[in-house]
């Protein structure tokens, strides 16, 4: 007489084939995700890389520090980020900013030229470290297009009849006795920049006799330096000094700020390949759930 469907064996019995089983595709489940990840681990440094590159070229770029010309405020061998976001959207510098700019006019003409090794060259590339072949040099930007400057010996620098107070300017350094100059009008689409360490800068007041009378155009410019990122003890944001925000100084509006702001990098020394990594992992991690999760509902 029948009492009751069964499975076929008693709720007691056991299957020595059926823990055979269980044990085997657990085996098999540890050393699969093992292989995966060996597999996948090209697939994760490809992704950072290229993310690497991508943020070097569009967001932010390291630069080091060859010269004292901008002492105190950056030394020899400092690292300094550069946002190369802003200019993408046609902001161009305003007064106070510390810049990034191609050699306008032949500026570092006789000046040696670093010959980097195959793995720098690399690194370089994807943004691990700054590039030694580029002709780039790293002012503050003074005055912008539409601007009247002057500066006359023994007297402070003058923007739009604005005397600045330059508390940034090397100690001992006059504001420019070694080479005074002005009243001049800075052209639309250009910048005139100083070294903070005015007695040891070949800057705009050096290279008015040039083909751009030392005046720099912003399409030259790669971005305004944020911050110091190396070595960790002179970690420090490059804000705009208070003197550049006095009223009356300016003759047009602010613009309004887009893309990075040195506030927003907080993880100190930050890279675009420590960035590309950090992109990398999510994107292997959920390509990783989605196969997982393919095997299991097949």
């Amino acid at each position: 007489m029948a009492v009751g469907a069964r499975s076929g064996r008693d709720e007691g019995d056991e299957r020595p084939e059926d823990a055979v089983e269980d044990g085997t595709e657990e085996g098999e489940g540890a050393e699969g995700a093992q292989r995966s990840f060996w597999k996948e681990l090209p697939l994760l440094i490809g992704i950072a890389l290229l993310l690497a590159l991508l943020i070097k070229t569009f967001l932010v770029q390291a630069f080091s520090i060859p010269s004292d010309s901008m002492q105190n405020t950056l030394q020899r061998g400092d690292r300094v980020l550069v946002d190369k976001l802003t200019p993408w959207f046609g902001s161009e510098p305003e007064r106070g900013e510390v810049v990034v700019f191609h050699d306008p006019a032949g500026w570092l003409d006789g000046e040696p030229t670093p010959e980097p090794n195959l793995a720098q060259k690399a690194l370089s590339w994807i943004g691990l470290m700054p590039s030694a072949e580029d002709k780039d040099l790293i002012k503050r930007t003074i005055a912008i297009g539409g601007d009247t400057i002057e500066c006359k010996k023994g007297g402070p620098v003058v923007v739009n009849g604005k005397e600045l107070d330059e508390p940034y300017v090397f100690p001992g350094n006059t504001p420019c006795d070694d080479a005074p100059f002005g009243p001049l009008t800075v052209p639309k689409g250009t910048i005139w920049v100083m070294g903070d360490h005015r007695q040891n800068s070949r800057d705009s007041r050096w290279h008015m006799q040039d083909s751009t009378h030392g005046f720099v155009p912003v399409d030259k410019v790669v971005g305004r330096a944020v911050v110091v990122a190396w070595p960790v003890t002179r970690w420090s944001t490059l804000p705009i000094p208070d003197t550049f925000d006095q009223p009356g100084i300016g003759n047009q509006a602010k613009a309004v700020a887009l893309g990075l702001d040195a506030a927003g990098l907080t993880p100190v020394g930050l890279g675009p390949a420590a960035l590309g990594l950090a992109g990398a992992v999510p994107v292997v991690l959920w390509r990783r759930r989605r196969l997982t999760n393919g095997r299991t509902a097949g």
